[in-house]
């Protein structure tokens, strides 16, 4: 949205490296909370072995709020320094903990075209990091910041060309999302968040009741790929508690996602490895005294050794995407740069500027009890993470069992959750191939290459894509989203040209 910082803060020195690197690349939207799981003994995130499940009975007449009149409330005229659109906007807060004063914040785009096309909702990772400052701001959303941190321009592979795009900040003390009660903003966990969004979802739907019966579908990257099988789980379970549909669940999509601690720890080294970022002894040196199991720590000093090394290689580029260039000047312009549908490396700091800005916040409803602190892309507030569990794994399938579709996207120049975790941790679920291995094409080119499992998985790659794929390669995201929403496979010949917007 996440992208999730991995580098290995194992001593003092690399500590300080890693954190100097995270100053410079906080652009990708992976917090310095899942870092520190990946990384440190003494994390302040916890490592359980499974979601603890948020499977709690919701008394929905206690935790749906009336919401009459807060739609119309809600809408967006207009964005500070946005072009003309023709589809409709929303922001604004849905309490969710009445009794502490704990509300989430959400954007909400309507279809460009077509209302009745499905509900989306678009989560971010971190743990800690904004779906409003990722997903809409720089990767899917209808608009991108121009380098003055003042105005917008379109993005014209937005993915409400397909279907009503909901942004949402979570938990509490991610961006504009608060509470009253300044525990719930220190600390937080997997478990808590799935119950928030679960009851955010509840009232938002009769914030908007055109949207109750709808086709719904849940997507996110990196964190996300705990967040959004979570929801859906916590989804399944109160349908089948209410006896009724209370959200019509019809799929999820993760990409570059977190999905199983051992294997995106051996997949991000061999991937390292693989695109000559760190020397064939360092990997051999990995793979021979590091264990990565759940049981594995602490590390032996000849693994820590290695790891180091491993660090410093890859410390002075993007690893989030190991082609990009890095921002090499974060100042503001008094002029808007000439724009691209390529995101640009400095970008964080245009929708830092725009979104703290006092009328931009009004026009969004945002920030409406002051919090004491800026909003920012990840969460600085938040300080402890109480449960994240080592796999998904167990999630992922219960939700296939369940019918949910279910497709993993990867884009293949990312070295944070790279294509070689994705692909390890998928063949631990042992699924029998339905579609082998094949090239997906868009617009005439490899957009990248499928494979599909019995039990209605996809696995998607995106070339030249890095960990926040729409943000390199919009065009192929948008197709994938595309086939992702209409349940038909990704076209294996250049033949199936579709009628996206190219400019």
């Amino acid at each position: 949205m996440e992208k999730i910082t991995f580098f290995l803060l194992l001593t003092l020195t690399l500590s300080q490296i890693v954190s100097s690197s995270l100053d410079r690349s906080h652009s990708h939207g992976l917090s310095k909370l899942y870092l520190t799981k990946l990384l440190k003994k003494d994390s302040a995130i916890d490592k359980n072995s499974h979601f603890s499940s948020a499977l709690d009975y919701l008394e929905l007449d206690k935790v749906v709020l009336p919401q009459e009149g807060l739609k119309h409330k809600d809408r967006i005229k207009r964005l500070s320094g946005q072009p003309p659109v023709k589809f409709k906007q929303y922001g604004g807060y849905v309490t969710v903990n009445e009794f502490v004063g704990r509300a989430l914040f959400y954007y909400f785009v309507e279809a460009e075209n077509s209302r009745s096309l499905p509900l989306l909702l678009w989560l971010n990772g971190g743990p800690g990091c904004s779906s409003i400052a990722y997903g809409a701001m720089e990767e899917l959303g209808p608009f991108r910041v121009h380098s003055n941190g003042k105005t917008l321009y379109r993005n014209h592979y937005a993915w409400n060309h397909e279907a009503n795009v909901l942004f949402l900040e979570s938990p509490a003390g991610v961006g504009f999302s608060y509470s009253n009660t300044s525990s719930d903003v220190k600390s937080n966990g997997d478990r808590n968040t799935a119950i928030d969004n679960v009851i955010f979802l509840l009232n938002w739907i009769q914030r908007f009741p055109e949207y109750k019966n709808r086709d719904f579908y849940i997507a996110g990257e990196s964190y996300a790929g705990h967040f959004v099988p979570q929801l859906a789980q916590t989804i399944l379970h109160h349908n089948k508690l209410a006896k009724k549909t209370l959200l019509n669940l019809k799929g999820i999509m993760i990409g570059n996602a977190v999905i199983n601690y051992e294997t995106d720890r051996k997949g991000m080294y061999e991937y390292h490895a693989s695109h000559a970022l760190i020397p064939d002894e360092i990997l051999e040196q990995i793979e021979r005294y590091c264990n990565f199991s759940d049981k594995a720590l602490p590390q032996s000093q000849e693994c820590d050794n290695a790891i180091d090394i491993a660090i410093a290689d890859t410390e002075p580029i993007d690893v989030y995407n190991i082609y990009a260039p890095l921002c090499s000047n974060s100042e503001l312009t008094l002029q808007p740069k000439k724009t691209s549908q390529v995101i640009d490396p400095c970008s964080d700091d245009y929708v830092i500027a725009y979104m703290n800005r006092p009328d931009v916040q009004k026009l969004l409803h945002a920030n409406v009890t002051k919090i004491k602190y800026n909003w920012q892309p990840c969460s600085d507030v938040i300080e402890s993470w109480t449960d994240s569990p080592l796999t998904i794994i167990p999630l992922l399938k219960e939700l296939m069992a369940n019918g949910v579709r279910l497709w993993i996207f990867s884009g293949d120049t990312d070295g944070i959750v790279p294509v070689t975790s994705t692909k390890k941790s998928i063949k631990k679920m042992k699924l029998p191939i339905k579609t082998a291995w094949y090239p997906w094409f868009h617009n005439d080119e490899v957009g990248g290459y499928a494979q599909i499992y019995v039990g209605n998985l996809t696995f998607a790659t995106v070339r030249g894509a890095g960990h926040q794929v729409p943000s390199y390669q919009p065009a192929r995201a948008l197709s994938l989203v595309k086939h992702f929403l209409a349940g038909t496979e990704l076209p294996n010949s250049p033949k199936h040209k579709n009628n996206n917007v190219v400019i």
